[in-house]
């Protein structure tokens, strides 16, 4: 396994993270188990979670998993916290009261003395971020964190995090994890320039597309039975990106990935990976046949001439369909 730098910390982890959104839910506790075995087998070391993932019930599974095996001393396992969990006004959000009450939570459901990377899930304009960073600070300094990190946040609010955290002498992010596939480029105009002028790690979520870059959708043919897009044809944010600009995109790829002898998924995967910047993409494997298919990414190699096939589908900083949904307001937006 080819080892990456976790921006400045010198902590080194796999190129692609084990995420871990589908244990307990739509992954059983026993297929689970399975699939972080096989992937601390082959040399994955970052694992991603978060307390909002099944309601917690991610957290436990994943906890579960390496107290089973004895490996957490292997593991760099990332939660998250800011998703609403309950009624009330103080449920979510980014304040002190909610960050330190969240992580004792998490540490008891991943059987763990510590978190290794403790992220805010989405940016939080409601909340000063000196307010945020003084609860992260004690929590790095009572030792329960080990690192902090953002998610889906816009350049501006790093730097301004990092701002705060050098005005106030206290510990700043050192991770960022972004949608970033080939569908979604916008982060290589800003987001990554920050990161590698800064030393952010780059954490790349979604990096299939949420499945459309697999190539199981297409135009006239019907999507599987158990896919996340036919499981959830209610919810706006994912119709909105089963489109047909999406179609055409992946009818383009396909033959890249074919030429290569791998299948779009493991093209998209490898694409991302070798990308400037970007540390670990996160991949969320549902079943054993899907991480196997993931982790084949690993012996893809990307070339100047894939790249540039690349940039003519979707040119750099392009983007096909959107996946930032972020609070850059009072309200929640997509960008």
């Amino acid at each position: 396994m080819d080892y990456r730098l976790l921006g400045r910390t010198g902590v080194e982890v796999s190129p692609l993270g084990l995420g871990c959104m589908m244990f307990g839910d739509r992954t059983t506790p026993e297929d689970s188990y399975a699939i972080i075995d096989r992937a601390l087998d082959v040399g994955i070391n970052f694992f991603d979670t978060s307390n909002s993932y099944g309601k917690g019930r991610s957290e436990e599974v994943t906890g579960e998993a390496l107290a089973r095996n004895g490996k957490r001393d292997k593991v760099v396992l990332a939660t998250k916290y800011f998703i609403r969990l309950g009624d009330g006004p103080n449920m979510m959000g980014s304040s002190r009261r909610f960050i330190i009450e969240q992580c004792e939570k998490s540490l008891r459901r991943l059987k763990t003395d510590h978190i290794d990377i403790y992220q805010q899930h989405r940016p939080n304009p409601n909340t000063a971020i000196d307010e945020t960073l003084r609860a992260l600070d004690d929590l790095v300094t009572s030792g329960k964190v080990r690192y902090i990190g953002t998610s889906t946040f816009a350049a501006w609010q790093v730097v301004e995090a990092l701002w705060a955290s050098d005005h106030h002498r206290l510990n700043r992010f050192a991770t960022e994890q972004p949608p970033y596939n080939i569908f979604e480029r916008r982060i290589e105009r800003d987001l990554i320039p920050m990161a590698q002028t800064y030393g952010i790690a780059i954490l790349p979520w979604s990096p299939l597309a949420a499945g459309l870059l697999t190539g199981k959708y297409g135009h006239g043919r019907p999507a599987p039975d158990d896919a996340r897009y036919v499981r959830w044809p209610g919810q706006p944010l994912e119709r909105a990106r089963w489109v047909e600009p999406v179609y055409d995109a992946v009818d383009k790829l396909k033959p890249l990935a074919e030429a290569k002898g791998c299948s779009l998924s493991q093209f998209a995967l490898a694409w991302v990976m070798a990308q400037p910047g970007v540390t670990s993409p996160i991949i969320g494997p549902r079943t054993m046949e899907q991480l196997e298919d993931n982790l084949k990414a690993l012996e893809v190699t990307i070339t100047a001439d894939d790249q540039k096939a690349v940039d003519r589908i979707v040119p750099r900083g392009g983007v096909v369909v959107p996946y930032y949904e972020a609070m850059f307001g009072p309200h929640p937006h997509r960008i």
